[in-house]
C-alpha cells in the first residue's frame, strides 16, 4: 500500500542535464507519486516522516539488462569462454529447468536488487509467466520480455515461444497498478533467423510492444555474421527492420562507426553490461564513443549466472572506473553521468521516461534511502563520487516502488526471504547438480 511519507531534509540525488546534482532539501510522497521537491507545504500531513539528515535519497536504480532466473545457476559455470559458458554449460542446466522452478530465481534476484537498491529490471525469461508472478509478487517494476529463439517464420519451436509471450502479455498487461510492462524479445543474431525476426516484428507492432535483444556480444558472433551474411549485427537488425520498433540492443561490446551511426539514427538504447562483459572475456564496450554519437546509454548487470552479482551500486562503480582506465582518461565517464546513466538512461530505454528514472513532482515515488553513517562514507564530501565509487549496497536502508516501502530499515515488507533462499537453493541443487 502506498504511504503518504515526508522525507525531511535529505541529501536528494536530483537531475541536472545529462548528469545528476545533489541538493539537501523535503521530499513528499503521496498516492504513489513524488508530491513536491523542495519545502514541505505547511499542509502537508503526512504519516510518516524519516529524518534525511544522515540520509540520501536518489532514484531508484534500473536495471536494464538481466535474466532474473539465472540466479539459479550463479557460481555453477565460472572461469569459462562464452561458447563454453553458454552452450556447454548454461543451456544444459536450463534444459533441467521444471515449471516453477524459474519463478523462485527471479524471487531470488528480486530479493538481491530490492538490497541493492534496484527498483526496477529489464528482464529476458525462458519460462512463461513465471517471472511476471514474481515481479508482481516482489512489488518491484519490471519489464518483461520472454527470450525468443526462431530458424524460420512458421518454425514450430520459434512459434510456441512467441505464442507462450503472447499469452503473457494478454494475461499479465496493466497488472501491479501499472508496474508491469512488456517486450518482445528475440534472442540474438545468431538464434534468430531473418524470417522468424520478421514473425517477431509483426507480432510486435500488433501488441505495441518494443523489443529486447543482445547485439555484438563478442567475437564470435560479428565473426560468424560477416561470414554468413556480410553484415555487422547492427546492420543485420535494420535491414531485418527490427528498429522500427523502439530497441534496447544488450552488451555492444563491438560496434563500428557504421553501427553507432545506426544505433543513433534509428534511436536505439544500449544496456551496457561491464562486469559480464570482464568475466566472460568479451571486451568493453565504448560508451564514451556512444554517448558521443548520441546514443542513449543504460545499465545492465547481465544474469547471475555470467555476473555473480546483481548489485547496480557494484555494477556502476565497474562502469566509470573501467572507462577511465581503458581510455586512459579520468574525465572520460564522471560520477554524475554514471549515476544518470544508471537511473534515467534506464528509465529512457524502457520508455519509462515519463515516469521513473528522476526525482521529480509528478513521478511515480520509486526512491532508494541509503543510510550515511557507515565507515566507508566518512569523511562526508563528495557524496556523488562516494554513491559512484564506495558505495557497496549494504547501505540501502529503505526502498519504494510506486510509494509502497518494500524494504523498510533492512527488512522486507512483503517478501519471505528465508523461504525464498531455501526454495531457490532447492531448485538449484537439483537442476545444477548439488
Amino acid at each position: 500500500m502506498a504511504v503518504k511519507l515526508l522525507l525531511k531534509e535529505i541529501r536528494a540525488v536530483l537531475p541536472d542535464g545529462d548528469g545528476v546534482q545533489l541538493s539537501r532539501c523535503d521530499i513528499g510522497v503521496e498516492g504513489g507519486g513524488v508530491a513536491f521537491v523542495g519545502q514541505a507545504p505547511p499542509e502537508f500531513a503526512p504519516d510518516k516522516v524519516i529524518d534525511g539528515s544522515k540520509r540520501l535519497v536518489m532514484p531508484g536504480l534500473i536495471n536494464a539488462h538481466t535474466h532474473a532466473y539465472m540466479t539459479l545457476f550463479r557460481n555453477r559455470a565460472d572461469d569459462l569462454p562464452f561458447r563454453a559458458w553458454l552452450f556447454d554449460r548454461i543451456l544444459p542446466m536450463e534444459d533441467r529447468l521444471r515449471p516453477g522452478d524459474s519463478y523462485w530465481g527471479a524471487m531470488l534476484a528480486c530479493c538481491e536488487m530490492l538490497r541493492s537498491g534496484t527498483t526496477c529490471y529489464n528482464d529476458m525469461p525462458i519460462f512463461s509467466p513465471e517471472n511476471a508472478r514474481a515481479a508482481l509478487d516482489s512489488g518491484m517494476r519490471a519489464v518483461i520480455g520472454r527470450g525468443l529463439v526462431g530458424e524460420g517464420y512458421d518454425d514450430p519451436g520459434g512459434l510456441r515461444r512467441l505464442g507462450e509471450a503472447e499469452a503473457e502479455i494478454a494475461e499479465y498487461r496493466g497488472c501491479g497498478e501499472g508496474r508491469l510492462r512488456f517486450m518482445l524479445a528475440p534472442h540474438a543474431p545468431y538464434t534468430c533467423a531473418p524470417a522468424y525476426l520478421r514473425r517477431v516484428i509483426e507480432t510486435a507492432r500488433r501488441l505495441g510492444v518494443g523489443i529486447h535483444t543482445h547485439l555484438g556480444e563478442s567475437r564470435g558472433e560479428i565473426a560468424g555474421l560477416k561470414e554468413q551474411y556480410q553484415q555487422t549485427p547492427f546492420e543485420y537488425m535494420e535491414a531485418a527492420g527490427l528498429f522500427a520498433l523502439p530497441t534496447v540492443a544488450a552488451h555492444c561490446v563491438y560496434m563500428t562507426e557504421n553501427d553507432m551511426a545506426i544505433a543513433a539514427r534509428h534511436g536505439v538504447s544500449v544496456a551496457t553490461n561491464p562486469v559480464s562483459n570482464l568475466k566472460l572475456a568479451n571486451g568493453v564496450a565504448p560508451v564514451p564513443k556512444m554517448l558521443k554519437a548520441g546514443i542513449n546509454v543504460a545499465l545492465g548487470t547481465d544474469g547471475a549466472a555470467s555476473n555473480n552479482s546483481l548489485n547496480m551500486l557494484r555494477e556502476l562503480g565497474y562502469l566509470c572506473l573501467l572507462h577511465k582506465g581503458w581510455n586512459e582518461d579520468p574525465e572520460s565517464l564522471p560520477a554524475a553521468r554514471g549515476i544518470f546513466i544508471a537511473t534515467m538512461g534506464g528509465a529512457k530505454a524502457l520508455g519509462l521516461a515519463d515516469q521513473v528514472g528522476s526525482i521529480e513532482p509528478g513521478k511515480r515515488a520509486d526512491l532508494t534511502i541509503l543510510n550515511l553513517e557507515q565507515s566507508h562514507w566518512y569523511p562526508h564530501s563528495d557524496l556523488l563520487g562516494a554513491l559512484c565509487y564506495g558505495a557497496q549496497g549494504g547501505e540501502v536502508e529503505t526502498v519504494l516502488v510506486n510509494g509502497e516501502i518494500l524494504l523498510e530499515n533492512g527488512s522486507f515488507t512483503k517478501l519471505d526471504e528465508e523461504r525464498v533462499r531455501y526454495e531457490a537453493q532447492r531448485v538449484s541443487d537439483r537442476v545444477c547438480g548439488g
